[in-house]
Formats: C-alpha cells, structure tokens, sequence
C-alpha cells in the first residue's frame, strides 16, 4: 500500500499461528525506507482485509480463493492433539485417528483442519475460539487436534500435545490480491522464497543499451585469425625470407626446385 508518491508503505497481515519475524527482519534490512505494518487477522478476516485493502498480503491457511487471490505456499504444519500431561495418549511419541475413538474431541467454531467429521465423541457444544477450547481440555472436558503452531501458541504448562500422523493438515501461504502484485508484493515474494538481495525478484529484466555497445567494442578488439597464405589477418609476411630463396648446389638462387637459368 503507497501513502504517497515520496512514502511507500506495506500492510501485512498474518493469522494466528504464523512467526513472520524472520521475513519482517529481512525486509527491514532490505527495504529500509519502507516502513512494514503488522496486522494479526482470524483466518475468516484474512480474505476481507486483503480485499479492501487494508493489508497489501497476509500469511494465511490454505485454501483460498484462486479466482481473487494469489498464493503462494510456504510450509505444512504438522497436526497434533492437546492433552492434560497426565493423559493416557502421553505415553506414546506418535498416535493415529483411531487412537482418539474413545475420546470426546472438541471443535471449536474457528477449527482450521476442515474436518469433515472430527474423529472421537463430539461434545455437547462447541467452543466458540480455540483458546476457549484449551480451557476445556485443561479443565478435563476434552482434547483439542489443531496444527502444532496453535498448540504452541496456547501453551500452559498443565498440557501437552502429541503428533497425530493420519490427521488433515494446514498449509501456510503468502497470498495477496491477484490484480495487485506490485513491486513491494515481488519484493516479500522474493524474501519469503530466499532470495539473496541481488536476485531477480521475478520483474522483466532489460539489457541496457551501454551494456550491448561495450560488449560489440570488446567483440571489435580481439585479435584476427591468421589467414591461408601464410598472411595474418594484419597482413604481415610469415617468416624473413621469400619463398624459394634457398641457394642451389652451384652457389646460384634457385627458383623453388626448378632448373637454373642459362648464360645469355
């Protein structure tokens, strides 16, 4: 997003569970000049602040709606399940769906999994936020399955989580408004892709006209190939003496090999 013409400025949203730290350090170091604004977002206000502009780009889940927006994804988190520390399930490392069939799951309103049906026995009501259903299962109601960087999140040390491996999955993205990839946009794609500051940011890239002329001068200065006929391509003679000059047997020039000449 541009302020002014002389201070350019960008909004950059993010949905909870995201670190942008590293990226907004990097862009800081780049882009000095261009002062960055955090914005944190539910994952249902993600689309609207992309689409009135309000944020230029946001860190979101997948999916998103490739006929408005543009995305581009970063990394899969892994889904764990949060439990009491006391918990049965804590005794193993990893545990499947079906480890989960006796338990009373919750589903708060803002689940990001998109369960079709959540495994386990639902429970009377759903919470309304995940951090409400944390206190559920602190409280011994239930257990939660969000994706790892939520459960790291809501951290208390009365809980803990265990990797479930068969469960849905949220990818992360980069995603900004398809009709406005600007410059500031390919600058943050670059920067969350790694690119080192002197690589092409995906922008169309011209060879200056200086650059084609110096190269058509060296091209001009590089020394010509010798030419048949013992000439280089200077036209100088290739060795001292002419051809033939060789004395004959009789102390007379001969003429390359032929007869020598008659007294008149």
């Amino acid at each position: 997003m541009t302020d002014s013409a002389d201070s350019p400025s960008f909004r950059l949203a993010y949905v909870p569970g995201v670190t942008p730290a590293k990226w907004v350090r990097i862009w800081r170091e780049r882009l000095p000049d261009t002062p960055l604004t955090l914005l944190q977002v539910t994952p249902a206000e993600a689309p609207d602040v992309l689409r009135d502009g309000t944020a230029d780009a946001a860190f979101v889940r997948l999916p998103v709606d490739r006929t408005v927006f543009s995305a581009i994804p970063l990394y899969t988190e892994a889904t764990v399940v949060v439990v009491p520390k006391d918990h049965v399930i804590t005794a193993a490392e990893e545990i499947t769906v079906d480890d989960l069939a006796d338990e009373v799951v919750l589903h708060p309103l803002d689940d990001v999994l998109g369960w079709e049906r959540p495994p386990g026995e639902a429970a009377f009501e759903r919470p309304a936020t995940t951090e409400d259903a944390i206190e559920l299962v602190a409280a011994n109601i239930g257990v939660l399955v969000v994706p790892q960087s939520l459960a790291r999140l809501h951290h208390r040390r009365d809980l803990t989580y265990r990797t479930v491996v068969d469960a849905p999955q949220s990818d992360i993205a980069l995603s900004w408004p398809e009709e406005a990839t600007t410059d500031l946009v390919e600058d943050l794609i670059g920067i969350v892709r790694g690119r080192t500051v002197n690589s092409t940011r995906g922008r169309t890239q011209q060879t200056p006209a200086k650059e084609t002329k110096d190269a058509k001068q060296a091209k001009e200065r590089q020394p010509r190939k010798a030419q048949p006929g013992g000439r280089s391509g200077g036209g100088t003679k290739s060795g001292g003496t002419k051809s033939g000059g060789a004395k004959s047997a009789g102390g007379r020039r001969g003429t390359g090999g032929g007869k020598p000449r008659r007294r008149s």
